[in-house]
């Protein structure tokens, strides 16, 4: 009798595309970051959103310490950002363009939308920790078009309506 082969639990989830983001801060040292799939609204309610860095992450206790956050939702044509801000061990800001947030961020250009945030809670979860960020600025821009990540691919959409968020 022949063993059924389950697909593994990464395998599974990399079906559900997500867009992808780099959540940005300053510490002593200046801008520091990280490109996080792992993003979603919580509350509109207050207006909350989450994040979920991974416990080996170097650059989030650098960002926490500040007690904010930006969010930045990439672009389609951002593809080699988001591979500049998941490599270790590098200047992730070199040759990158930004401008300061209201709150003085590092808020990336071209971007899809951002988000500024203040760090309301932190929770253990599993090999990520679960960060809920309380909005207090965001934007978006008017036509641009987000960058996806589907089974271990990038990914632009096609047909997506645009609109401003004000």
């Amino acid at each position: 009798m022949q063993t059924k082969q389950l697909p593994s639990f990464r395998d599974v989830l990399g079906h559900f595309a997500s867009g992808v983001t780099v959540v940005t801060g300053l510490d002593e040292h200046g801008p520091v970051g990280f490109t996080c799939q792992s993003f979603s609204s919580l509350s509109l309610d207050p207006p909350q959103v989450i994040v979920l860095p991974g416990r080996s992450s170097t650059s989030w206790p650098r960002i926490a310490a500040g007690g904010r956050f930006c969010v930045n939702i990439l672009a389609d044509h951002q593809r080699a950002l988001s591979t500049t801000f998941a490599t270790s061990g590098i200047d992730k800001f070199a040759d990158v363009a930004w401008t300061r947030s209201p709150s003085g961020l590092p808020r990336l250009d071209g971007t899809c939308a951002w988000l500024d945030c203040t760090v309301a809670a932190v929770h253990p979860g599993g090999d990520h920790l679960i960060v809920i960020g309380a909005v207090d600025d965001l934007g978006a821009a008017l036509h641009a078009r987000p960058l996806l990540f589907h089974r271990g691919h990038y990914a632009g959409m096609t047909g997506l309506g645009s609109r401003s968020v004000h």
